[in-house]
């Protein structure tokens, strides 16, 4: 797993104690929703639909106190529909994440 922050993983903690199971179950459904959402963005097609897709991002971020997906659901608030840089930043995240 090469993606560490300490407020990540001090929220995980809080929310899944000493069980390490849950832990994991807790990273592979972070996860997902974060694959799901940036899916929604690719698909946005309209300025209304990618501001509700990273909105929904920056959200999910927020909740597990994932300081680096808040700061690039941000960046995606500022940007185009569709923006490649976006997109491939919230992928590299992902990859980062998954490894």
């Amino acid at each position: 797993m090469a993606y560490h922050s300490a407020s990540f993983d001090s929220a995980l903690a809080k929310a899944a104690g000493e069980d390490a199971a849950i832990a994991g179950e807790l990273r592979a459904a972070f996860l997902g929703s974060v694959e799901q959402r940036l899916d929604l963005l690719k698909r946005a097609r309209c300025d209304a639909n990618w501001y509700q897709a990273a909105e929904r991002l920056r959200g999910l971020a927020a909740s597990f106190a994932a300081d680096e997906l808040m700061d690039l659901a941000q960046g995606a608030l500022q940007a185009a529909p569709g923006e490649p840089t976006v997109i491939s930043s919230i992928e590299a995240f992902i990859h980062k994440f998954g490894e």
